[in-house]
């Protein structure tokens, strides 16, 4: 069962995804930028301290972060 929690991290991506997505596709942010912007995420939570817990938490999110960062490089651009 999902928690409400679960519920506004996904609806926070989604929205992020989309506002990412709008301003490459508005030219005001340059593809690069936007893969430098996912990968200082990602870095931040591969690097977060606490504890085993906490850690476990922060590697999940870096991985969907990963996973953001290969399925945006997957996509064919004109």
């Amino acid at each position: 069962m999902s928690t409400a929690s679960e519920h506004a991290g996904q609806a926070a991506l989604s929205i992020c995804e989309a506002l990412l997505l709008a301003l490459n596709d508005r030219g005001l942010l340059p593809e690069h930028e936007i893969v430098g912007v996912l990968r200082d995420a990602a870095a931040t939570h591969e690097n977060a301290v606490g504890t085993e817990l906490e850690t476990e938490g922060h590697q999940a999110v870096a991985d969907v972060i990963n996973t953001i960062i290969a399925a945006w490089d997957a996509v064919p651009r004109a």
